[in-house]
């Protein structure tokens, strides 16, 4: 993990949240399976947008380039927090439950597409390399702290 920059940290939990999506979006009823992977979803997913917006959205806000850019972001975590609260209210027996989740799932795969292939770029070129590898780090104390006190 030495020499780590921003991107390959955030590019860890984006892949844990698309296996997790993934794999809740296969599941069918009230299943413990679904109950686990909803709430480790949830988890990954909050833990996430918190250490994301602290630690590579609020770091570019500091660039005039970097302003509208972090704004989307932060208000598509918003989007994805009112999706996962939708579900939070939404029986896990619902016919309404499996559409709700494909949709977190879409809205989640939308928002990961953009940042790795339209965010990473543009902050690429705002952050110098000190700024990034410090960022993975401090990202990753953040983020590691919350999926702890959210467990």
């Amino acid at each position: 993990m030495t020499n780590t920059h921003i991107f390959e940290a955030l590019r860890e939990s984006h892949e844990r949240q698309r296996a997790l999506y993934t794999a809740l979006t296969d599941t069918s009823g009230d299943t413990p399976e679904r109950r686990e992977l909803f709430d480790e979803l949830k988890t990954e997913l909050a833990a996430h947008a918190m250490a994301e917006d602290r630690h590579f959205y609020v770091p570019l806000m500091a660039h005039d380039a970097g302003i509208d850019l972090s704004r989307h972001a932060i208000s598509e975590h918003h989007q994805i927090d009112e999706l996962v609260e939708s579900l939070e209210d939404t029986e896990l027996s619902s016919p309404a439950w499996l559409p709700l989740a494909k949709k977190l799932a879409e809205k989640v795969e939308h928002h990961l597409k953009e940042e790795e292939h339209r965010f990473f770029q543009m902050a690429g070129k705002l952050l110098t390399e000190t700024q990034k590898a410090a960022l993975a780090k401090s990202y990753r104390a953040d983020y590691e702290d919350a999926k702890a006190t959210m467990a």
